[in-house]
């Protein structure tokens, strides 16, 4: 059995404090996601930098290829509606 296979990479995602987004901040190597989520905490969060931990298996991870970006992307920029600029926010509504 290969060293991978017995202790997968994980990619570790750290929410500074609550209302922002988790941030990938690295990876490490454990057995499984009760060891990445400690050990997680003990690598990333020495100083007290976070709130909440998310560890994913990098196996587990589909990306998207940057070399396909345009064909990926592009179809978007043909939908006005999508973009912001194209809606009224009264000002009741304050900063969104």
């Amino acid at each position: 059995m290969t060293t991978e296979a017995l202790t997968p990479l994980w990619e570790v995602f750290i929410r500074p404090r609550n209302g922002l987004h988790h941030r990938h901040v690295g990876s490490l190597h454990a057995a499984d996601s009760a060891m990445a989520l400690q050990a997680a905490r003990d690598v990333y969060t020495r100083r007290g930098e976070g709130n909440s931990i998310w560890v994913v298996r990098s196996a587990d991870i589909a990306a998207s290829d940057p070399s396909f970006a345009e064909p990926m992307f592009e179809p978007a920029d043909d939908k006005i509606y999508r973009h912001p600029t194209f809606y009224d926010i009264p000002d009741e509504v304050g900063h969104m």
